[in-house]
């Protein structure tokens, strides 16, 4: 078995971000990271949309960002610390739109470990120095400068070793031009290590220790180091030099702290909690992460506590010296990973879970009645200050980035019966979960939809000249007239356009400068600026069959082939070519590109006949109309479309001169062929299946460049994006003509028809893969199963440390009845009414956060959802501490097809040191919408996993597997099976066969003997494995994925029997106990393959209609992904040698060797990496052609082999 692993959607969620000037222009970009995946994102000032510039793949665990210039520079680079051992330095090239390794340093081992740098960076304010260090003992500085040719250079490590210290966070201090200087949190743990008491393990104090880089010496010292009060998590460097007063801010338990060398007393500041907070009151608040703003004149400080709450930070500073510091409540978003102010206004909000936000910055919150806080107010040590959350009032939000993660639980079925298959996914955590459904293509929004009097049967847009940015007119072709519309504010109907309105359409541009023409089946007419009108009749009886126009020329087909080509002359007028030419069939179709930009005509025009064959002419005046290439073609032709693609600066097929022949098929196939730029050859030509009408093809602008939307049953968009093409479809009704829509509103969108409407559409998230769908949960999902029969979907939703609807409201009533009692008598009135406006007031958990109940409570939900409406049709809440685990839709013998949802649920669990007070499965049935209870079956541990199997019921208690039927009263037990070694996770059935999974030791075999009723183990695997996700493939054959992000396949070997007996005596296990305890026979791992996220679902499945099986995951950082299998040895061939060069002519980018990436548990077995084969576009044009050579192909062979395979399983 020989697997390839592809990629469909990456990563979403954000592990860290920064920004910086990234392209070395004014505008400030976002560099963020996620896990493996390395992002530049623009936000436009302008829309305030954010977009990908370009994202990469690392192949490597990006532990740490930072961005850097050097003094006087006006570009930034970025510093990457990952789990490589090694120190790398990046640049973004705009040209290439790439990022390159500047410079690459080594210092360890690979791998994410204990004393290897690269968990924490800190970087010179002023650029000229990077400290790299680890969890414990090791840190490094690098000095960064720049030689004779302006070139950034990197010295050699200086070492800044301590034994026995745990570092928390590192941070470059502010010292102007002074030495460099780094603080750091560290823990001494030597006296602790030596202690058997464990005494002072409690007593030690967390230090801040500062370290100088003696840039004269060249040796780094600990300059200082003293004990801290509380124990701090983070620290934020203050602006120094002339900008500030320098120092950091020690963000710590309940507390904020500045600290600074010389006579600076230490300023403190208890951190302000929300007022009648549902918390318990005895948990420590601190702040999770910062971002820093400072100006010429002014800094100041945004920090976020770990509820969501955003703090504004400001210093008032007396002669350098710091004298109070002031909190201001600044507005709450959800709880992020990182946070970015930019210069243009905008806070970028990097969730930690769910969609990330770019909010822009109305008000700096200076002049509004907020209370603030001070260092100076008189406070009794562990009291706080205390505010009042309310809904956004300074931030405005402006974009939100679709994100998946985490991918709780994911499964693909075509409900909506699209041909294509839907992903279900369970989203998110806590309040802010979601549902989504996905869908493969682009979303598009409506601008526009009106009626029209008739069914149009086409549409144009033309601008009055070429100065003009905006299109001018809208013409609707009718089956017996024309209609033009202006676009203005609103889109209404003109007469004196100079269109002839009373015949049907069947072509119209804007020609030279300031021209128009239409041409109608009688002939052509040329509408000059000041209306002066040249017409050109059909001779004879002949009609105008096709045309092709552009800004300089226009070709018609007549009646019986014959082609007549006009130019038009540097005067402005449109002349006929002397000769026609006389075509051996029908003119089926013909295109004509534009004018590039400095020439005077389009050198070619492509025409299909009615025989199947496209061919290219010339149009040449010294040759012109000769023929000079012809294709056949698989099925009759319907459309054609020539794109331009050399203004694309960053494309790599410049090479083959850019130009692309798209051809519609009738049997609903698009095929893209180059054109040879000088010779007219058609070459390399990838086919895609779209739909089941024929496929009409139109030129469209996206994004500055060229694009193809193509409408069959479904319309497709073909475009550039990524240094690839991507032919992704619109979900959207089907359409029947288009064109290209350019407006104040809408600068890039799409006019079309469908039936009698006129509709103006716009497509925003090129790029994306999936469109989404999403209703909103309570809790956070966790599994769910899908009824067909009754249209519905049952989803089981639990939280830890949670409470649930019920006790908040007791706990409210609570409270408020004790402010009231603590009153005294004048105050009572007052008292009450602010515990009625308490009770009264509600704040949506889903915006500032659900109350931290405290470890051993949880909230739970079974939930059905309609999937014809996606509403939420019957929510039943369980008990306080109850929490579902499993659930599973089975049938009964005896109970014909009636279905029944059985869940798993455990009561009072807490997670470590484990404990419970048992479990309870309960059995529900679906009636009209409804959960109907049917009973609840006490079971003493908590049920892991639920299986139907032969009319009865597979259940899990903690470790031991037992077989259930449905009894009146209860569920019955039938057999049970005690050899399962800790606690079952997933069990899945196949005949007599049970294949079972365990949370730390992989899979187990079974065997169900009916007539002796037993479940015996006969075989087992080899490997420890934490599986999360299991996946039958065959009979004797199971996909696992563990929580390290490895995917296995293991399979039995052929001479394994499952005909094995159970032993009473126990005398025949004392000589087969034989290999690793266990079961004797053992199951042989055929793949394995490191995916690098931790992996929450696999399922065996199709994509897309008519496409091969593979095995799709989802990971829980929000990436989708498959493993397809390889039809031939030869392509499997094909593609070790392609990775094999890739591996050595595209080393990853953090530094980390991919092979032993991808090997980082197991070594990598029968899987070809397609992330890094599919970087083969992006490699230099020089490269590609040497790589293809030694696999005696060229590189257009090469990329049409990756698309193929892509295509053929997915999008």
């Amino acid at each position: 078995m020989h697997l390839y692993n592809l990629t469909l959607q990456r990563a979403t969620t954000v592990s860290q971000a920064v920004h910086g000037n990234f392209c070395g222009t004014k505008q400030q970009e976002l560099c963020v990271a996620r896990g493996k995946i390395l992002e530049i994102l623009r936000p436009d000032p302008n829309t305030g949309k954010v977009y990908t510039l370009h994202a990469t793949e690392a192949f490597g665990e990006i532990r740490s960002l930072m961005p850097f210039r050097l003094t006087g520079g006006s570009k930034d680079y970025i510093v990457v610390g990952s789990d490589s051992g090694r120190i790398v330095i990046l640049e973004y090239n705009t040209s290439k739109n790439c990022f390159e390794k500047v410079h690459q340093e080594t210092f360890g081992k690979s791998g994410c470990r204990r004393i290897v740098p690269g968990q924490y960076l800190a970087m010179d304010p002023k650029g000229r120095a990077v400290m790299v260090g680890a969890c414990e003992k090791q840190k490094l500085v690098y000095i960064l400068n720049r030689d004779a040719q302006a070139r950034l250079t990197i010295s050699s490590p200086l070492e800044a070793h301590k034994a026995n210290t745990i570092v928390y966070h590192m941070v470059g201090v502010d010292v102007g031009f002074e030495n460099p200087t780094f603080a750091c949190l560290e823990i001494d743990y030597e006296e602790c290590d030596n202690d058997p008491s464990g005494e002072s393990a409690q007593k030690v104090s967390q230090m801040l220790t500062y370290y100088e880089l003696d840039l004269g010496l060249n040796h780094v010292v600990r300059k200082y180091s003293e004990p801290l009060d509380e124990h701090a998590n983070m620290l934020v460097a203050v602006p120094g030099g002339t900008e500030g007063p320098s120092g950091v801010i020690i963000c710590a338990e309940n507390y904020l702290t500045y600290k600074n060398f010389g006579d600076q007393p230490d300023i403190r500041c208890p951190i302000p909690r929300r007022r009648h907070d549902l918390d318990d009151p005895e948990r420590g608040m601190i702040f999770v992460c910062s971002a820093t703003h400072k100006t010429k004149s002014m800094f100041f400080f945004l920090a976020q506590t770990e509820q969501g709450d955003v703090f504004k930070i400001t210093l008032e500073i007396d002669e350098d010296m710091v004298t109070e510091i002031k909190l201001k409540y600044f507005d709450t978003v959800p709880v992020c990973s990182s946070l970015c102010v930019l210069k243009t206004g905008f806070l970028f909000c990097a969730s930690e879970f769910g969609n990330h936000y770019l909010y822009q910055i109305a008000h700096l919150g200076d002049d509004d009645d907020e209370p603030e806080f001070s260092s100076s107010m008189p406070l009794e040590e562990g009291v706080t200050f205390f505010f009042d959350p309310r809904a956004l009032r300074n931030l405005v939000l402006v974009d939100e980035l679709d994100s998946l993660a985490p991918i709780m639980s994911c499964q693909i079925a075509d409900l909506a019966n699209e041909d294509t298959p839907q992903l279900y996914t369970a989203c998110g955590r806590g309040p802010r979960s979601t549902f989504r459904v996905l869908r493969h293509g682009l979303e598009v929004s409506e601008m526009a939809v009106s009626e029209l009097p008739g069914n149009p049967n086409a549409v144009w847009t033309v601008k009055r000249n070429t100065e003009e940015e905006y299109d001018a007119y809208i013409i609707v072709s009718f089956v017996n007239a024309t209609l033009v519309l202006s676009i203005g504010e609103t889109v209404e109907e003109v007469t004196d356009s100079g269109f002839l309105g009373t015949t049907p359409t069947l072509s119209c541009s804007q020609l030279g400068e300031d021209a128009l023409v239409q041409v109608y089946p009688e002939g052509i007419r040329h509408i000059r600026a000041d209306k002066r009108v040249n017409e050109w009749k059909a001779p004879g009886k002949k009609l105008i069959v096709k045309c092709a126009v552009n800004q300089r020329q226009v070709v018609i087909a007549l009646t019986g082939g014959e082609l007549v080509y006009f130019e038009m002359d540097p005067s402005g007028q449109l002349n006929e070519y002397t000769e026609s030419k006389e075509m051996s069939k029908d003119v089926v179709c013909m295109a004509i590109g534009r004018v590039p930009t400095g020439e005077q005509r389009c050198r070619f025009l492509s025409v299909c006949l009615s025989d199947n064959t496209v061919r290219i002419l010339s149009l040449d005046p010294s040759d012109c109309l000769s023929p000079l290439s012809m294709q056949a073609l698989p099925a009759p032709p319907e459309s054609l479309c020539v794109l331009d693609m050399s203004a694309q600066s960053d494309s790599k097929e410049e090479a083959e001169g850019g130009l692309y022949l798209n051809i519609g098929l009738q049997n609903g196939v698009l095929l893209r062929t180059v054109l040879d730029s000088v010779t007219g050859d058609l070459s390399d030509t990838r086919t895609r299946y779209i739909g089941t009408r024929a496929v009409k093809l139109f030129r469209i602008h996206m994004q500055g460049s060229e694009a193809v939307l193509a409408m069959s049953s479904r319309s497709f968009l073909s475009y550039w994006h990524q240094n690839r093409f991507q032919v992704t479809p619109l979900s959207y009704e089907s359409l029947e003509y288009a064109s290209g829509f350019s407006s104040e509103q809408c600068p890039e969108g799409i006019v079309a028809i469908s039936a009698n409407t006129l509709r103006i559409l716009a497509l925003e998230k090129l790029g994306a893969v999936f469109n989404q769908a999403s209703t909103s949960l309570t809790y956070t999902p966790r599994k769910f199963v899908i009824s067909q029969d009754t249209n519905s979907l049952v989803i089981i939703e639990t939280d830890h440390n949670a409470y649930t609807e019920e006790t908040t409201q007791q706990r409210k009533q609570q409270m408020a009845e004790e402010m009231v009692e603590a009153a005294g008598d004048e105050q009572q009135e007052l008292a009450a009414e602010v515990a009625a406006a308490f009770l009264s007031e509600d704040l949506p958990d889903s915006q500032f956060g659900a109350p931290k109940a405290g470890k051993g409570l949880w909230a739970s939900n079974i939930t059905l959802l309609n999937t014809s409406s996606w509403e939420l049709s019957h929510v039943i809440k369980l008990e306080q501490n109850e929490a579902a685990f499993s659930i599973s839709l089975c049938k009964f013998t005896g109970h014909g097809e009636q279905q029944f949802v059985l869940v798993g649920v455990g009561k009072d669990l807490i997670l470590n040191p484990r404990s419970h007070s048992g479990g309870s499965i309960h059995c529900y049935k679906i009636n009209s919408g409804k959960l109907e209870l049917v009973h609840k079956t006490p079971v003493d541990d908590i049920p892991g996993a639920i299986c139907p199997f032969q009319g009865r019921a597979l259940i899990s208690v903690g470790k031991l597997l037992r077989i259930y039927d449905l009894g009146k009263k209860k569920m019955l037990r039938k057999c049970e099976n005690k050899s399962i070694p800790n606690y079952i996770t997933n069990i899945t059935s196949m005949g007599h066969r049970v294949y079972v999974t365990d949370v730390q030791e992989s899979f187990h075999f079974i065997r169900y003997k009916r007539q002796e009723n037993q479940l015996i183990v006969f075989a087992d695997d080899t490997y420890p494995r934490w599986i999360t996700a299991a996946c039958k493939l065959d009979y004797g054959t199971m996909a696992g994925a563990d929580k390290f992000g490895n995917i296995t396949v293991i399979r039995l070997p052929t001479d394994v029997s499952d005909d094995v007996d159970e032993d009473p005596t126990g005398t025949k296990a004392l000589w087969d106990r034989g290999l690793l305890n266990g079961a004797t026979q053992k199951a042989a791992s055929v793949v394995n393959f490191h995916v690098g996220e931790v992996i929450t679902s696999l399922q065996k499945t199709t994509l897309i209609p008519g496409g091969s099986e593979s095995l799709v995951y989802t990971t829980l950082s929000g990436g989708v992904g498959m493993l397809v299998p390889f039809t031939s040895n030869e392509d499997y061939e094909f593609m070790q040698h392609l990775e094999m060069h890739m591996r050595s002519e595209l080393p990853p980018l953090c530094g980390r060797d991919h092979m032993s990436y991808r090997s980082a548990y197991y070594p990598i077995k029968n899987v070809i990496d397609g992330d890094l084969c599919e970087m083969f576009s992006s490699l230099d044009i020089s490269k590609q052609k040497s790589v293809a050579g030694e696999l005696d192909r060229n590189p257009a062979e090469v990329s049409k082999k990756l698309e193929d395979i892509r295509t053929r399983f997915a999008f």
